[in-house]
Parts: C-alpha cells; structure tokens; sequence
C-alpha cells in the first residue's frame, strides 16, 4: 500500500522573509552586508489543511514557537538569494514531514514454530550455562 505525497503550495503572502547580518568569520564584509534570512512562518494563520496544522503545532521542533509561528534562520551560503532558497526549501521539508500521515501499527501473534524456536534456543542456551559450572568429582 502507497501513500500519496502530501502536496501543497506555499503562499509568498504567507512567508515573512526578512535579511539579516549573519554570524560568525566573514572577512570585511561581515558587519556590513545583511546576507543571512530570518523566515518566519504562522501556522494558525496559514492556508494549510487543519489535520497538517495540528501535526505541525504537535512537533516537538525548537523552531517552532508557542505561539506557532516557525522561525527559520538561514546563514550557510554567501548569497542572500540562495539563503533564501535554503530557508524556504527547510520549511517545505518541515511542512512535508508533518504531512506524512503515520501507518498505525497492526498488532499480530508470534507463530507457534517461533515460540518453539525461542523457547529451544533458550534451554540450550542455558544447557551451555549449566555446563560452565564447578565439576564434582
């Protein structure tokens, strides 16, 4: 049995994208060129389907607030551009991690040849513990 992919559109009016300075070594440039991006993403006000929101509040995810609003910091490329991309592409990610919905596990019995087989193991593996003993004379 398949699971369809869970497939939905992100809305720019939904996405709030703002530049900021990244951290860390950067040569001249650093403190003066804003190239990291701060996203920031509301649940609760999004077009997303309910039963996705609620998976999504649920996560226990550090980027996620109490509020609901996502907060996704991207610094890893030099380009403002292209950690732009990056932080949208990590909330697509998150987005389609709580779409997937989890198959319930269905419960089955051990056979009867399996319950023979362990209970087996099992005496003789205790036959090889028995025989490791003092021997008497």
């Amino acid at each position: 049995m398949t699971q369809d992919a869970f497939v939905f559109v992100l809305k720019e009016s939904e996405v709030e994208i703002t530049a900021i300075r990244a951290q860390g070594a950067g040569g001249q440039n650093v403190n003066k060129v804003s190239n990291a991006v701060h996203l920031r993403f509301n649940i609760v006000a999004s077009s997303l389907p309910d039963s996705v929101k609620t998976r999504l509040l649920r996560m226990n995810d550090h980027r996620i607030s109490a509020d609901g609003v996502v907060v996704i910091k991207a610094q890893n490329h030099r380009s403002l551009e292209k950690n732009r991309e990056d932080a949208l592409e990590r909330l697509r990610l998150l987005i389609t991690t709580a779409g997937k919905v989890k198959q319930s596990r269905r419960a089955t019995k051990a056979t009867y040849g399996s319950k023979q087989r362990r209970l087996s193991g099992k005496e003789m593996r205790g036959r090889v513990k028995r025989l490791r003993g003092r021997v008497d004379e």
